[in-house]
């Protein structure tokens, strides 16, 4: 627990602005992203606008020596997809973009599955899960809970429905440091693990895979991918422990009933 940064009260203010503004990249992102654009336009088109329009940092650029703002994972990528020119969405995909975001030093990280164009029903359930499922974990969220109640209701979750969790990559804490302390499993056992505590931030953002939670990493260092090849999903949000519950510092504004109600139920 010694290494766990428990935010102030003041900086937990300026985390709520990171959050803010990556709020409003996905909103630009929304009327920006289609069939035809190349991952690494979107990447562009996210860079300029939190530059120029927002005054913000992308905290992912630079990051382990990684050249881009953002990650775009497309249908078997489970993470860390590289944006390329030549990578252009077409119909029947599903990408999850994932941004990181710094403002008055401190991070803010966010993700979200696109469905571009007309998917399947069986790909839309995928996605409609891991989006269930990442809210399961949040609702758990409190003091004295555990880092282990929040994996267990995302694994029992997402086994009930028939996919798999991924075991190679996790949720973490967050703020100064875009990787700190906790690790935030997306799998486990009730009341074991980190117990919560107020003023604690991290990431929950599960990775749910059609079929097996196996992974193996491309050629190029950074992309993974599902062993089987089939499709796994994303989605995720920077998470404050409070006083009697959570806040989820990276709300979108299509999102303001979730933090209120359980109604994601499938």
């Amino acid at each position: 627990m010694n290494d766990i940064k428990i935010k102030t009260t003041d900086e937990i203010a300026l985390m709520r602005e990171s959050g803010r503004l990556l709020v409003k990249v996905f909103h630009q992102l929304d009327t920006f992203i289609a069939a035809g654009k190349s991952t690494l336009e979107i990447n562009d088109f996210v860079e300029d606008f939190i530059v120029n329009q927002l005054a913000a940092r992308p905290a992912s650029k630079g990051q382990y020596d990684y050249q881009y703002v953002l990650n775009s994972s497309i249908n078997d990528v489970v993470c860390h997809g590289v944006p390329s020119l030549a990578q252009k969405l077409k119909d029947g995909d599903i990408v999850n973009i994932d941004i990181t975001l710094e403002k008055n030093g401190f991070i803010a990280d966010s993700s979200k599955m696109y469905c571009i164009g007309k998917i399947t029903p069986l790909t839309k359930q995928l996605v409609d899960v891991t989006y269930a499922a990442m809210w399961k974990g949040i609702e758990t969220v409190k003091p004295n809970s555990t880092t282990g109640d929040i994996g267990h209701a995302i694994q029992s979750y997402v086994e009930k429905h028939g996919y798999s969790v991924v075991r190679d990559y996790c949720g973490h804490g967050i703020g100064r440091e875009m990787h700190e302390a906790p690790q935030i499993l997306h799998y486990g056992k009730p009341k074991s693990g980190v117990t919560l505590q107020q003023g604690m931030v991290f990431t929950i953002e599960p990775m749910i895979n059609q079929g097996s939670y196996k992974t193996k990493t491309k050629k190029d260092g950074w992309t993974v991918v599902t062993r089987d090849k089939k499709l796994s999903a994303q989605w995720e949000h920077t998470v404050l422990v409070t006083s009697d519950g959570f806040e989820v510092l990276t709300l979108r504004d299509e999102e303001l009933m979730m933090a209120y109600s359980s109604s994601n139920e499938l």
